[in-house]
């Protein structure tokens, strides 16, 4: 019998699609209405008389007037913000701050307004509602949900509350679905994320679980403590879960690890949730990469990667993006970030519509011999050497080795497996061949015997989970990076 919930859920999926399609079928109109909207909408503040916002009226004249900044470069403009003080980077003060740890730069305070915060609430609703529109599945909506995510107590800095984003969102929960999430309010607020799991599986046991969601590093080891309480699969406990929700991270390492310990497939949408916007989520079963949110509030330029760090590159639209080139994302919205690199580096797989898929951190990358290798390289490496294989893989990391005794150099790669391969070394040709064929750099390098083929070393189980405890982002939205262009990460899980 179909209830009320799941049907009112379709005809409403329906309209949403509708509207998506409206802006999705042109993008190009849809991003200079954007554009010119924030530009009126700003010039009146701070950032947009010290940049002149009143005689902008093309990309071109932005370009000239707004250089791109990180945080760090906004920070004198977010600091008055977070004094209190009115009209500086949007009109009026911002509702919150999202707290996020910086690498660089400590905690970072980004703003979010009135008028950003419907597309952080909106975009996960939407996302949903597509797969029930293309599905026809609605069951789901009847079961119990639960979102692995932050403390939602959030604190008040100069009028204005202060957290995680995902505890921002979690005060936004239509209330349709209030009856139907789990944890409990006051799991949630537990801030010690060990003792957050152990009571988020006490609660969620005896419950009918249709829908579970977070980052698939967070949620592997709720599965897996799932799994050590009963002895059982988790597709077993949860006999209508099938649908995960995942975001942050990319899932196809993953995939191999999730399927066994669910012991069956599920369906799955990808979000690309991030404090600075909602940017993108699946909307295809079958289609590579995440519909960008063109409508949003948010205007996207697009930097080529490899020349990011010139003295001057070349800043393009939607409309001058191509398919398969590693861009920079960078971003201006109606939170007040102007031309900011938010520090993910996107592919599209496709124009029509605008679908991407977030192939690493600017900042994550190896290049210590000049070979630029990026994270989705080292990931699809991992995704074929392991394919068709009894190999799964609990985690992973990859850093240079620039100075070993007697011999060349190498790229090193950290790996915990959950099951290991019988021949180390073939696993290592593999991924090693992988990289070679993904990048010519890197193949030059091997070819012309400056770098040695890549290295494998084991990590202990559970060694990962011990090093980001020791350095304090154990559970919430961190994620190790794939790789890095020093030994920092390394040298700690050794």
């Amino acid at each position: 019998m179909l209830s009320l919930k799941s049907a009112l859920a379709k005809p409403f999926a329906k309209r949403v699609f509708k509207s998506i399609q409206k802006w999705a079928n042109h993008p190009v109109e849809t991003q200079e209405k954007v554009f010119k909207d924030l530009i009126a909408k700003a010039a009146g503040t701070k950032f947009g008389q010290d940049h002149d916002f009143s005689s902008i009226h093309s990309f071109e004249d932005f370009v000239k007037r707004v250089p791109v900044r990180d945080y760090e470069a906004l920070k004198p403009y977010v600091e008055k913000v977070v004094a209190g003080e009115l009209d500086i980077l949007w009109k009026g003060k911002p509702i919150y701050f999202a707290k996020t740890s910086g690498t660089t730069s400590g905690s970072k305070y980004i703003p979010i307004t009135k008028e950003s915060m419907p597309s952080h609430v909106n975009a996960a609703r939407n996302a949903i509602l597509m797969y029930i529109h293309e599905t026809g599945n609605a069951k789901f909506v009847n079961g119990k949900m639960i979102f692995l995510q932050g403390s939602p107590i959030l604190k008040e800095q100069n009028g204005v509350q202060l957290g995680r984003l995902s505890g921002i969102v979690a005060h936004y929960v239509p209330k349709y679905l209030q009856k139907n999430r789990l944890p409990s309010w006051e799991t949630n607020c537990i801030e010690d994320w060990e003792t957050k799991v152990d009571a988020i599986v006490e609660e969620t046991l005896p419950q009918d679980m249709t829908i579970i969601s977070g980052i698939p590093s967070w949620v592997q080891m709720y599965f897996e403590k799932l799994q050590q309480r009963t002895g059982k699969k988790v597709g077993d406990i949860f006999k209508n879960f099938n649908l995960f929700i995942f975001g942050g991270v990319n899932y196809e390492p993953y995939r191999a690890k999730f399927e066994n310990l669910i012991g069956r497939k599920v369906d799955s949408i990808e979000l690309y949730p991030a404090s600075e916007g909602f940017f993108a989520f699946q909307d295809k079963q079958n289609e590579k990469g995440m519909l960008l949110q063109l409508n949003s509030g948010i205007f996207y330029e697009f930097i080529k990667a490899d020349e990011f760090f010139e003295d001057n590159p070349k800043r393009i639209t939607i409309k001058d993006v191509e398919v398969g080139v590693n861009y920079v994302m960078i971003i201006s919205s109606n939170a007040g970030l102007w031309a900011y690199n938010i520090g993910d580096t996107v592919e599209f797989t496709s124009t029509k519509p605008y679908r991407v898929i977030v192939s690493g951190r600017i900042k994550h990358f190896i290049s210590a011999f000049g070979e630029h290798v990026i994270g989705k390289e080292v990931e699809q490496a991992m995704q074929e050497a392991t394919a068709n294989t009894d190999i799964r893989v609990s985690e992973f990391t990859v850093a240079p080795q620039i100075n070993p005794s007697e011999e060349l150099p190498y790229h090193e790669w950290f790996v915990e497996f959950e099951n290991e391969p019988q021949n180390l070394s073939a696993l290592a040709q593999k991924l090693d061949q992988s990289l070679q064929r993904q990048n010519s750099y890197y193949f030059d390098l091997i070819e012309g015997k400056v770098l040695q083929p890549l290295k494998i070393k084991k990590v202990e189980k559970g060694g990962f989970q011990h090093y980001m405890k020791s350095v304090g982002k154990l559970g919430g939205q961190n994620k190790i990076p794939r790789l890095s262009n020093d030994r920092k990460i390394v040298d700690l899980l050794e």
